[in-house]
């Protein structure tokens, strides 16, 4: 695996864990923004309002330093952490894993919360498809519509990855460029747009607004 990619999962998954009737599900998810974590925990709990916990852990990014651990009300340590520890071994990053608990009546003492939030998370990560993917950067191009053609051969032509289109009173295209290449593809874009080489772009282009987004 190059500096260039990284290790994450391709669908939802799901594990479980049951200790003295106590239940453990856990949902593991790919995420590329705290946005993407908060709209996945709503809809972890919408599915189970009636649970005590949903505890949860994720690693963002490739340097892996935007992380956290939440124990939701469990004794410190004994959920957030073990989760965060599986997807830590299993070498992810741009994941999220939200374990739900059901109390069985039965308190399980924290040794026992650690195994048990630990073995739930390891489940839904072994049942998860893990894929190798390309550091990417994510840009929005806005223009207006004179320039639609241009704009939309350059993209064809430069092979350059179509996320989103969103045409209203201006145009939005959203596009991801592996990280290694923005400069080379944006300018080669560029010039596919005027109808010139790349020796001649040097700016932007009037009309053409290129704006980054975010790393993914």
């Amino acid at each position: 695996m190059s500096v260039d990619n990284y290790n994450t999962i391709e669908n939802p998954s799901e594990g479980l864990y049951r200790e003295k009737g106590s239940k453990f599900l856990a949902y593991a998810h790919a995420v590329y923004s705290e946005e993407d974590i908060k709209l996945v925990l709503e809809d972890i709990r919408k599915e189970h309002p009636k649970s005590r916990h949903l505890c949860y852990a994720y690693r963002l990014g490739m340097d892996k330093n935007n992380y956290r651990a939440n124990d939701d009300g469990e004794p410190s340590g004994s959920a957030g952490r073990p989760i965060l520890g599986q997807i830590d071994s299993f070498g992810l990053t741009n994941v999220l894993v939200g374990v739900i608990r059901y109390f069985g009546g039965t308190k399980l003492g924290v040794p026992g919360l650690i195994n048990a939030y630990k073995v739930s998370t390891a489940e839904a990560l072994s049942e998860a498809t893990i894929i190798e993917k390309t550091v990417e950067e994510v840009h929005n191009i806005s223009f207006g519509y004179e320039h639609m053609s241009s704009v939309m051969n350059a993209l064809k032509k430069n092979n350059i990855n179509v996320l989103h289109q969103d045409f209203q009173d201006s145009a939005v295209i959203k596009i991801a460029i592996p990280k290694s290449e923005v400069e080379s593809t944006i300018i080669a874009f560029k010039a596919s747009v005027l109808g010139v080489t790349i020796e001649q772009i040097n700016g932007d282009i009037e009309g053409i607004e290129i704006e980054y987004l975010e790393e993914r």
